[in-house]
């Protein structure tokens, strides 16, 4: 459903395919958080928090340069 939507779109699926994977980080890292502060190790869920923070915006690059090159695009020069 998804890709059908991205298509009538013209949306590059390669985009569509790294918000999921970013989604599912985020998911994940909130899961891992969760577990470590359940057992009482607040330090270690800020760090997971972290380091899912990190790999989301390294995930995100390819999409903010091309979000960036379109508004640049639009600029007069």
């Amino acid at each position: 459903m998804l890709q059908n939507v991205a298509e009538q779109a013209n949306m590059n699926m390669i985009y569509l395919q790294t918000i999921l994977k970013i989604i599912g980080v985020a998911y994940i890292a909130e899961f891992g958080a969760q577990i470590a502060n359940d057992a009482g190790q607040a330090a270690i869920a800020s760090k997971i928090e972290l380091a899912g923070k990190i790999l989301i915006l390294v995930m995100a690059i390819p999409i903010l340069t091309a979000v960036i090159e379109m508004v640049l695009s639009f600029l007069p020069t």
